[in-house]
């Protein structure tokens, strides 16, 4: 496809003039994006409305919010993460200029998911700004309006060769996997991230790969039910149950199920009402193939709470299962919907033995005031990111990595994440061309004194006035001699 070819040239020509390198150019299309969501907030909470039935609330909060933050992070703190980061030296080095030095990837290949059409698209577009990379934007198809709608509004603001967004199917997608890029970030299913990881092996392109998976939840007989059901209630139908981290299932003692039931039943009435389909917090599945899909979840389900759909509406109502099978299909795929499946367990030794058999989440909650309880769970586990007595909330704290393990995926993004996350760091020692007499040690004829001396001075590593001291000392030491044998020669 012509487009795809001449976005990609356009955009690896405009990194190779260096423009995106200098600082200021970086803060300037921070500042563009961050004009452009304010100034076309209107536009993008309609086109949200179209694609998932998201209210002003949805779009600012749960899109916008975090974009923003991402933006004034960086325009904050990018100088500071720019500048060199200087390490600790061994006694060879102590008189060198010895750093990290974050440089700009290249070009990179952000792939967008559909559920948060806006922010996992513009969020790691902001690291990868940052990082002074050139990208080529995918924004997902299925969320069509929003997608043509940063197609239209991204180039009028952002450099348009440097950051050209490609709107379009898998055959577009596939197309621009063709070409060789400098990192991928893609969001989106376990299935298409393994077509991703392929492509990008056939270039050697590093990866992050932000999946998803099973999520669970495990319910502890001595917590606050109350707190615990209307949290959960909260995580598992926002955006309709499309949220990659949302909780997948509760795992819970068979004696507090048919509280967590009630309580949870309770909540979604306070939240949407008693005809959910009504409340404008409520949102819709994204098209008739997802509909489809979770609906054939249920088939032969023992749905105690909800069920009800209108597929005109795409809507289904929010829903809860008990009676589980942890074999049956609600129990393999991740469900990415509205519906809560809970599997009775004996206690926490058994739901770690669970959770532990499967494959590893993108996220895990915990709900107990047992604080060793907590801390057994996060150590005997593995996902990608734990909160406990809450759902969703480690997303939003900039400091932490975002990212899988896994199957839910690899690589973190989020603040500086993201920022290293588009960046090289590249190793620099910087030596003079004097003092060259004091290098003979290393230097044939090898002798068992040069070996023995080269082993004591590169075993001494580490930083702080000691060992400044110490190679001072060491290196008058390594002075006087080579002056002895110069003067003598």
């Amino acid at each position: 496809m012509d487009r795809v070819k001449t976005a990609v040239a356009g955009a690896r020509a405009a990194y190779n003039l260096g423009k995106t390198r200098p600082l200021e150019f970086r803060l300037q299309q921070l500042r563009a994006m961050e004009k452009m969501l304010t100034e076309r907030k209107d536009l993008f909470s309609e086109a949200l409305q179209k694609d998932l039935h998201k209210n002003d609330f949805a779009v600012q909060i749960y899109e916008m919010a975090g974009i923003v933050g991402e933006i004034t992070l960086a325009l904050n703190k990018l100088h500071e993460w720019m500048e060199p980061e200087h390490v600790s030296k061994n006694m060879m080095t102590m008189m060198d200029t010895v750093y990290i030095q974050r440089q700009p990837l290249g070009v990179v290949l952000i792939i967008g998911a559909w559920n948060y059409p806006l922010a996992l698209v513009l969020q790691p577009l902001v690291g990868a700004i940052a990082a002074g990379n050139a990208a080529v934007v995918k924004p997902s198809e299925v969320s069509g309006n929003t997608a043509q709608l940063l197609a239209q509004l991204l180039p009028q603001y952002l450099d348009k060769d440097t950051y050209p967004v490609i709107t379009g199917g898998a055959e577009v997608a596939t197309e621009l996997l063709k070409h060789p890029f400098d990192h991928i970030l893609y969001t989106g299913s376990t299935a298409v991230g393994r077509i991703v990881m392929e492509a990008a092996a056939k270039h050697l392109t590093p990866v992050t790969l932000e999946l998803g998976g099973k999520s669970p939840c495990y319910v502890d007989t001595d917590c606050d039910l109350d707190v615990a059901c209307r949290r959960i209630a909260w995580g598992r139908y926002t955006n309709c149950g499309q949220t990659c981290i949302a909780p997948d299932y509760i795992l819970c003692n068979k004696s507090i199920q048919d509280q967590v039931v009630k309580k949870i039943g309770d909540t979604i009435a306070e939240f949407y009402g008693s005809d959910p389909q009504k409340s404008p917090d409520y949102g819709r599945i994204v098209n008739q193939r997802h509909f489809q899909r979770i609906m054939s979840l249920l088939e032969g389900a023992n749905v105690v709470y909800g069920g009800k759909n209108n597929v005109e509406d795409l809507y289904i109502a929010p829903t809860i299962v008990t009676d589980v099978d942890p074999d049956s299909r609600i129990m393999q795929e991740e469900i990415f919907g509205p519906v809560l499946p809970i599997v009775t367990v004996n206690g926490v030794d058994e739901a770690i033995a669970f959770i532990s058999r499967r494959d590893k989440p993108l996220a895990l909650y915990v709900f107990s005031h047992n604080k060793k309880l907590i801390q057994k769970m996060i150590r005997m586990t593995s996902s990608g990111g734990v909160t406990a007595n809450d759902c969703l909330i480690h997303y939003s704290i900039a400091a932490l990595p975002f990212g899988g393990v896994g199957k839910s995926g690899f690589g973190a993004y989020h603040g500086k994440h993201s920022f290293d996350t588009f960046s090289h760091r590249r190793a620099c020692v910087l030596k003079s061309l004097g003092m060259e007499k004091a290098n003979n040690i290393r230097y044939a004829p090898a002798t068992d004194s040069k070996m023995k001396w080269l082993l004591w001075l590169l075993a001494k590593q580490g930083e702080g006035k000691k060992l400044q001291l110490i190679g001072f000392l060491i290196l008058g030491t390594l002075v006087s001699i080579v002056m002895k044998f110069y003067f003598a020669w």
